[in-house]
């Protein structure tokens, strides 16, 4: 029996019936499917019972590797990676609208999802992405301005991504139980944005700069970023107000200004 492993996050999902919705979530039928993270396959499983065109799984433990090489030894759809998510280039494997699937180890989910936020083309190839997170991660990807889980993560998020559907996940739905409730995300790639920042790294540099003095107000940190010249590009911002009191388009506006100067 092959027990998970404390240092890879590795908690596998075993309720037949939360694998199913997840699947159900996207019609899979003919498409490109990617995987994070497949652990045993019982995910793989069940996309494989809905004729996907390809499968490819990326996994990092080696013995669970072993075992998913010869359990789809015959199946000649599957590509199994040996990696590490976050030192695989994901985007290279992707193809015209590829649904991506994850139940994330939740020590690096939050890594996981920037590392695809930050692909290089954009619009992606990728037309769906599907991750499992903890809920306290999952609360703070999708915190909308003005609630208590509004911050970087969603910030950077909201720039790319739009939300289709999500939903909770009980610790008894997994082996061995998690501490915490997990929640489901289908997210949808934004095609368009108003916004056009030239290079996300730039938007995760100044959320950081702005959010680590999260309960000052924003005076100083204009000035760090712009001088003086944040006056005449924020004329109506209150520099009062602290970061988590700034909507994301001033953010993305902010980063826009920063490529510029």
């Amino acid at each position: 029996m092959k027990f998970p492993k404390k240092s890879l996050g590795q908690n596998f999902l075993i309720d037949k019936n939360i694998i199913r919705k997840i699947i159900n979530l996207i019609d899979v039928k003919n498409k490109d499917i990617i995987e994070i993270g497949s652990g045993k396959g019982v995910l793989a499983d069940e996309i494989l019972k809905h004729c996907p065109k390809s499968l490819s799984i990326i996994e990092k433990d080696f013995d669970l590797i072993k075992k998913l090489k010869i359990k789809y030894s015959k199946n000649k759809i599957i590509k199994i990676y040996s990696a590490d998510i976050l030192k695989f280039d994901i985007e290279k494997i992707c193809k015209k609208n590829s649904i991506i699937f994850g139940n994330l180890p939740y020590n690096i989910s939050s890594q996981i999802l920037v590392k695809i936020l930050k692909f290089k083309n954009w619009p992606p190839k990728f037309s769906n992405l599907i991750f499992m997170f903890q809920k306290e991660l999952g609360d703070k990807i999708i915190g909308d301005f003005s609630s208590n889980n509004y911050g970087r993560l969603s910030i950077l998020s909201n720039y790319r991504l739009k939300i289709k559907k999500k939903f909770l996940v009980s610790p008894n739905c997994f082996f061995p139980k998690p501490k915490v409730i997990s929640m489901v995300i289908h997210f949808l790639p934004k095609s368009k944005n108003l916004f056009k920042i030239r290079n996300l790294n730039n938007l995760e540099k100044l959320t950081g700069i702005f959010f680590s003095n999260k309960r000052k107000m924003i005076n100083k940190t204009m000035k760090k970023v712009f001088n003086e010249n944040h006056k005449k590009y924020f004329p109506n911002l209150k520099l009062t107000l602290r970061p988590a009191e700034i909507k994301p388009e001033i953010y993305y506006k902010i980063t826009e200004l920063f490529e510029k100067n």
